[in-house]
């Protein structure tokens, strides 16, 4: 008999397993009445310090890259504590980029979510396709993730935009690179993030390696790393790989994510963001809350 981390109970684990492959992680906690199976798409993972900040038990750790003289730094990778996790879900929810997909008994579930305990993350694209010409696909071209899906009939004249939002994790660049307007995008991570070029060591760009939106971060004629956070998502890659503390500034002022009031989210806000990212959440809440008490009185 076990204590299963989080889950409030005695239960017999008969495995315990991790395996780990080019493509993919697997936890996985098998149980007389329950199969918990945690997967990590690599394809999708950047590598980000979101999910470990957010993991109640400590159980996900971000694990900073080898640096090999004359290549390009790579992003760094995500690992997972079988002995730690409890099979939440929080990384499942909190994942801008969907890297994480959690099964209970072969269904997709998230727990915390289900139990309104957590919120998700809000992908939030919006494209007017009777603005898009037939010949254009400079959207398709912008996404670093291959998401986008442009398609035609030159007959009628219509064209068809999909995207995978699920994996999106709202930069921007499709919107930026449109010329028409018609791409519209939410940020799912908002927040500021600053160079402090003075403690940059000479030569170094080990940051614009790493950066998973093109255009983000450059090295400026004078050598120096320039700053264009309108795409940023503010996934912390590039504060993880600096070698020299504090010389990137990066903080998180809100999350897009699902309604929910919980104590749990609270406190993962906080860690996330900083004690103001929480009070302006809770004010913009009340602040709704006050709203929709006026509407009915008045209506």
């Amino acid at each position: 008999m076990a204590c299963i981390p989080g889950m409030g109970e005695t239960v017999m684990v008969m495995k315990l397993l991790k395996k780990e492959s080019e493509n993919e992680l697997l936890v996985e906690r098998i149980m007389y009445t329950k199969h918990y199976r945690l997967v990590l798409q690599k394809n999708w993972c950047i590598g980000c310090e979101i999910c470990g900040i957010v993991c109640p038990r400590e159980a996900i750790e971000t694990v900073k890259p080898v640096k090999v003289e004359g290549e390009n730094l790579n992003p760094p990778s995500i690992t997972v504590d079988e002995n730690k996790c409890s099979f939440c879900g929080i990384c499942t929810a909190i994942c801008p980029f969907g890297a994480f997909t959690l099964t209970v008994n072969g269904e997709n579930v998230i727990p915390v979510v289900e139990k309104e305990s957590f919120p998700k993350v809000i992908h939030d694209i919006t494209v007017d396709e009777t603005k898009c010409p037939v010949d254009c696909i400079e959207c398709q071209d912008a996404c670093p993730f291959e998401l986008i899906k442009v398609s035609a009939d030159k007959t009628t004249g219509t064209v068809k935009v999909e995207v995978d939002e699920e994996h999106c994790p709202g930069c921007r660049l499709c919107e930026v690179k449109c010329p028409y307007n018609a791409v519209t995008v939410r940020k799912i991570v908002s927040g500021f993030i600053k160079i402090n070029t003075d403690k940059c060591p000479e030569g170094c760009r080990d940051c614009v390696d790493v950066c998973p939106i093109p255009g983000v971060l450059n090295v400026s004629d004078d050598g120096k790393v320039e700053v264009d956070d309108f795409c940023c998502i503010y996934c912390g890659v590039c504060r993880i790989v600096c070698p020299v503390e504090e010389a990137i500034q990066l903080d998180r002022s809100s999350v897009l994510h699902t309604p929910v009031r919980s104590g749990a989210w609270n406190k993962a806000l906080e860690k996330l963001t900083s004690t103001k990212g929480v009070t302006k959440e809770l004010r913009s809440k009340l602040t709704a809350k006050v709203r929709e008490t006026v509407r009915r009185r008045v209506g």
